[in-house]
């Protein structure tokens, strides 16, 4: 029966009514967004931009503005700004967030995470305090170009213990941790999985074999791509987003790995609260974590869902529970030796990096000697060498020590170390020289003896 003409009008009165109130939501919501948020980040324009680009044409009137640093610097830059901070900070490494949160620098925004799993890959997906949260996860492992290692004849590496053979010598590079949250992280996976004095000597003999320490995360996968080296220690983004652009390289995940969270928060006293909240509130959402599946991104998303539109191979933790699940990643350990960890790196093997190569080849070339003419004194000096080269001088226990770590802060050239870091700095620079030029006189003996 039809509708009299007065209910039919009503109906769509009321529908207009509903369309115009929705739509009048629509531009209050994003009216009330303040014109910028600005936000300091660790990332690369290349994964910045795609973020930004969506944002801004969902949210338009607001602006955001990036402040590239690399981690140790943002978290130092929002310590020394908190009378005018940035709104977000956005990065990999949750440690850094802990740093933050421990200070009282991180907000506690009203952010609705329902359809995102609490853990994934073993790990807590947001801080149960509500101070920040993953948007993406991430897992630590080996790139490596495919011609480079042809060219060269050289097998495939699989596991971190392969970085350690002597055929890989001068052909891998790494970041320095103390410029890159990313690599630190890998640093402390490899610490926390192996354990501390397992985890350095396989660390420092892997650094016999390094070609660079760079002083940029971002240099090490542009250096693998290039062909400047081969292989390089990475996070799993820099990797497939190389192969996903067309580069010939692959990227592998070590058993010794971990899967953590990379981590957006509000800064406390963040200028433009609800510009902020709202793109953290984006980050979250399906349009966001889709953003995370553009061949410049290629991080691993935190909904499920996202994954099905996900390219053939690439990795899903969702369906490979085996995935980061060796190691149980401690924030808090890390957190407590954090800058420790990053100088004491910087100390026995980016600084010493010279030093430290020389004295690895002249291991190798002595255990060659010795596997042509064996003996009891030869062998006796190897071992001798190894020992130094494989030993740092701060225990595990020195590490967790808050009297000790708790001495350290993140430096820069116009602020260098001092007090107590800097004697504890110093120490260890005189232990690398004496070592490693001890390890290389013993090696050169083992060659020559009978």
């Amino acid at each position: 029966m039809p509708q009299p003409l007065t209910s039919r009008r009503a109906l769509l009165a009321a529908g207009g009514t509903a369309g115009l109130l929705q739509a009048r939501t629509r531009a209050f919501a994003q009216a009330a967004l303040e014109p910028r948020v600005v936000v300091v980040t660790s990332f690369s324009r290349d994964v910045t931009t795609p973020f930004v680009q969506a944002f801004e044409r969902a949210n338009p009137g607001t602006k955001v503005e990036i402040q590239n640093r690399n981690t140790a610097a943002a978290v130092a830059f929002i310590r020394e700004t908190r009378s005018s901070p940035p709104d977000l900070m956005w990065a990999s490494a949750p440690d850094a967030f802990e740093v933050l949160k421990q200070g009282n620098l991180l907000a506690q925004p009203r952010i609705d995470t329902a359809g995102i799993p609490e853990r994934i890959g073993g790990q807590p997906t947001n801080d149960p305090d509500g101070r920040y949260f993953g948007f993406a996860v991430s897992g630590y492992g080996i790139m490596y170009n495919t011609r480079y290692l042809r060219a060269n004849r050289l097998p495939e590496p699989k596991e971190w213990a392969d970085l350690t053979r002597p055929v890989y010598q001068g052909h891998v590079g790494i970041s320095a941790p103390s410029r890159s949250g990313t690599t630190h992280l890998t640093i402390e996976t490899i610490l926390q999985g192996e354990g501390w004095e397992k985890g350095w000597a396989q660390l420092l003999e892997m650094a016999g074999n390094f070609a660079q320490v760079s002083d940029r995360s971002f240099g090490v996968p542009d250096a693998v791509n290039s062909g400047q080296y081969g292989i390089g220690i990475v996070i799993d983004f820099f990797g497939l987003s190389a192969k996903a652009s067309g580069f010939p390289v692959e990227f592998v995940y070590p058993t010794v790995t971990t899967l953590v969270p990379a981590n957006i928060g509000m800064v406390e006293g963040a200028r433009n609260p609800e510009a902020a909240r709202a793109f953290i509130q984006f980050l979250l959402s399906p349009a966001g974590q889709q953003v995370l599946l553009d061949p410049k991104v290629m991080r691993l998303p935190v909904r499920q869902e996202t994954y099905a539109n996900a390219p053939a191979g690439f990795p899903n933790p969702f369906t490979n529970p085996s995935l980061g699940a060796r190691v149980r990643f401690n924030n808090d350990v890390s957190e407590v030796r954090y800058e420790l960890v990053n100088s004491l790196f910087d100390r026995v093997i980016t600084f010493r990096l010279r030093e430290l190569t020389d004295a690895w080849k002249a291991v190798r070339a002595a255990e060659t000697a010795l596997g042509r003419r064996d003996n009891a004194e030869g062998r006796r000096l190897l071992n001798e060498a190894r020992a130094k080269l494989t030993t740092v001088p701060v225990t595990e226990a020195q590490a967790a020590d808050p009297a000790i770590a708790g001495a350290f802060r993140a430096t820069r050239p116009d602020r260098p170390a001092a007090g107590r870091q800097a004697q504890f700095e110093e120490e260890w620079d005189r232990h690398a020289v004496a070592a490693y030029a001890e390890a290389k006189r013993l090696a050169e003996q083992a060659q020559r003896a009978r």
